[in-house]
């Protein structure tokens, strides 16, 4: 494919220039603003996909970077930094002025969205919607998992290389800023699975890592590539040693997408560079890679004198759309900045310093380097696996949209695309692992259920839309209903028949009356939001396990199979109708025989089975084929609540259900619903 012909996203957010990290500091965000400029003046931004990124939330940044070190970034502020030196000298941070990398208004929001450039860039790489991606503002290598370093915060680069893996088994990475990509390297350093290159200059300068001997380590042996320079780099030299390096890189390795890190710091009259490099010289580092053909991104990196760095990435910009752009700079342009009035043209001079590279210097360094690349083992691959959901925007969208401001950070997309990890703490999350309501299909309808329990019974047949879910006893079992086990919870509509389990010999209830009576902080705060006095509730629930206690001796006595206890937990009733018909509720973990009438579809609803409910009262009895049961004993205070959908009705356990009997219930039950076949007894 020609250049020309290359679908190009560019990826700018005109907020990223308002940034200032204060105090001199050289890095400047301002000069993605006036590289974007000059692509627009030149037209450029009309033969591409404009793109504004996505910030990156807290859990897509720390898919690399420590939770605590995110955390950090994200709470403090330069009002609080006097506060927080100890956390400030463990992340290599500092203040204004005197750091490398300061605390500064917006630093958070400023990593969010630079970050957002690269990964929504692989994310399109990784679709096919473009075949080059340029993110300016990026390019953040010296970042650590837990540490900022030179300007960096958080490592743009690595989380979208993170993103290619989930498409290609080999990601390639080459980095021409002067200062080695310690922080890329790092991440990589123990796999195949990314090659990381760098060209930099080596020797009492920053960060003083990538020296030639760094090639990796165990699985990522010789994956590592390290090309130490000195001083004075100019266009013939460096083109001596990255052309053959890199051909023999993609000769060997056939990366599946290349991420490319083109600091500008390398070009002369750098403020902090040191090396001789033309426009020209440092374009053709992308070029030679662009004939390869492989999906490019492209980031920026170090470059401290502003009106080049804008030069430089506006010409290669061009160059990798086949398009040489003129050397007279357009009017808009200058119109824009007074940077430009220098010499007003787009490309610079070179300077007259020394070269203190020697050529036979450089041919054992080349040498060495293509020895190492030589004893590659073939090229990897990757073993089928779960492939992760994409964490950048993967479709392409033109120009730059307007964002509404009720939604940034909110909204029903980052309702689709949030995760929550199991086992977080939750105060009734929807999605939650814990302490909220699951999706369960065959929960209540209505309201979301958290957790059920059921006793201990035989596995029963049944007819039923959802595979029935395992619950698990909270020390709170019962036996077998006497030819009737954990049949089948109302399969099918209207209750449908289920086959029954084999017949099980009558043993005794089991109740943790401690256990249950662990409950009464759950209940006690239902109570509060009732306006019950908490001891109260709890007396009740006590009362109501005691009364389960002697119904299952009583039933024991006369030879009856022992009954169900019903335990519930964390209920939350969010406007769902009261009453009505629970025909085909989708039987889900609770004991058989919980079926049919108001409480069942206005509360448990999963449970139903009958067509037809009853009035929507929550202790409605149920009628079954042979063991309807009832539900009773509810107070007055819960059944109002209960029929406003408000209440959170935690550990209301031991409810006092009907004995085996037709259309069986006890007092304070509501009228049953239809028939639902429950099994054979």
């Amino acid at each position: 494919m020609k250049a020309a012909e290359k679908v190009v996203a560019y990826y700018y957010d005109d907020e990223i220039g308002n940034y200032d990290y204060g105090g001199g500091n050289p890095m400047r965000p301002h000069r993605a603003r006036m590289c974007y400029t000059l692509v627009d003046s030149y037209g450029l931004t009309k033969k591409m996909m404009l793109q504004r990124p996505r910030p990156r939330t807290f859990e897509e940044l720390t898919a690399f970077h420590a939770d605590d070190y995110i955390n950090f970034l994200k709470g403090v502020t330069p009002n609080t930094v006097d506060e927080n030196m100890t956390q400030l000298r463990r992340f290599n941070m500092g203040l204004a002025g005197e750091a490398d990398c300061p605390v500064f208004d917006g630093m958070y929001e400023f990593c969010q969205t630079y970050s957002g450039g690269s990964v929504d860039g692989a994310a399109q790489l990784a679709s096919g919607a473009a075949q080059l991606a340029f993110n300016w503002s990026g390019g953040m290598h010296h970042a650590k998992k837990a540490e900022a370093s030179g300007f960096c915060y958080v490592n743009d680069i690595v989380l979208a290389i993170l993103e290619l893996l989930k498409t290609y088994a080999r990601v390639l990475y080459v980095d021409i800023d002067i200062h080695h990509g310690d922080g890329v390297e790092e991440a990589f350093y123990l796999t195949d699975r990314v090659m990381t290159v760098s060209f930099h200059k080596f020797g009492e300068f920053f960060p003083g890592t990538g020296a030639l001997d760094d090639i990796g380590h165990g699985k990522g042996k010789y994956y590592a590539v390290n090309v130490p320079l000195k001083d004075g780099m100019d266009d013939d030299s460096y083109r001596l040693m990255y052309e053959p390096i890199m051909q023999k890189v993609m000769e060997m390795y056939q990366p599946g997408a290349i991420v490319m890190c083109c600091g500008a710091d390398s070009l002369s009259g750098d403020r902090l560079g040191c090396f001789n490099l033309s426009l020209e010289g440092h374009s053709n580092c992308l070029e030679f890679l662009a004939k390869f053909n492989v999906p490019m991104l492209i980031v920026g990196g170090g470059g401290y004198t502003l009106r080049n760095v804008a030069r430089c990435w506006c010409y290669e910009t061009g160059r990798m759309m086949g398009v040489d752009l003129p050397d007279g700079l357009p009017e808009k342009a200058l119109d824009s900045f007074n940077m430009y009035m220098d010499t007003q043209r787009l490309r610079i001079a070179v300077s007259n310093m020394k070269n203190a590279n020697d050529r036979q210097e450089l041919e054992e360094i080349k040498t060495a380097v293509l020895e190492h690349l030589s004893r590659l083992p073939p090229v990897p691959s990757a073993q089928m696996a779960y492939v992760p959901q994409r964490m950048g925007r993967d479709r392409p969208e033109e120009g730059l949209p307007e964002e509404d401001p009720e939604a940034r950070g909110g909204g029903q997309a980052h309702e689709d695309i949030r995760r929550v990890r199991d086992g977080d703490e939750s105060d009734g999350e929807e999605g939650s692992g814990r302490g909220g309501y699951g999706e369960d299909p065959a929960a209540l309808q209505g309201g979301r259920v958290y957790r059920r329990y059921a006793p201990e019974g035989g596995s029963g047949g049944g007819s039923r839309g959802q595979e029935q879910e395992e619950a698990k006893p909270l020390d709170l079992t019962a036996g077998q209903e006497a030819g009737g086990g954990r049949a089948a919870a109302a399969g099918g509509s209207g209750g449908g028949s289920g086959a029954a389990g084999g017949p099980a010999a009558p043993r005794p209830v089991q109740v943790d009356v401690a256990a249950a009576l662990q409950q009464q902080q759950q209940l006690a705060g239902m109570a509060l939001g009732l306006g019950v006095d908490p001891a109260t509730a709890a007396a009740r629930l006590a009362a109501a396990v005691q009364q389960q206690q002697q119904l299952a001796q009583q039933q024991q006595q006369q030879g009856a199979g022992a009954p169900h206890v019903a335990v519930k937990t964390e209920v939350k009733l969010e406007g769902s109708s009261g009453g009505g018909s629970s025909s085909g509720g989708g039987a889900s973990a609770y004991p058989v025989g919980i079926t049919g009438g108001g409480f069942t579809a206005g509360f448990m609803e999963a449970n139903g089975g009958s067509a037809g409910g009853g009035s929507g009262a929550p202790a409605a009895g149920g009628e079954g084929h042979g063991m309807g049961v009832g539900v009773g004993g509810v107070p007055p205070e819960l059944q109002q609540a209960l029929a406003n959908r408000q209440v959170l009705l935690g550990a209301y356990a031991g409810f006092p259900l009907g004995a085996a009997q037709q259309g069986g219930q006890l007092p304070g039950g509501g009228s049953g619903g239809g028939a639902g076949n429950m099994g054979q007894q």
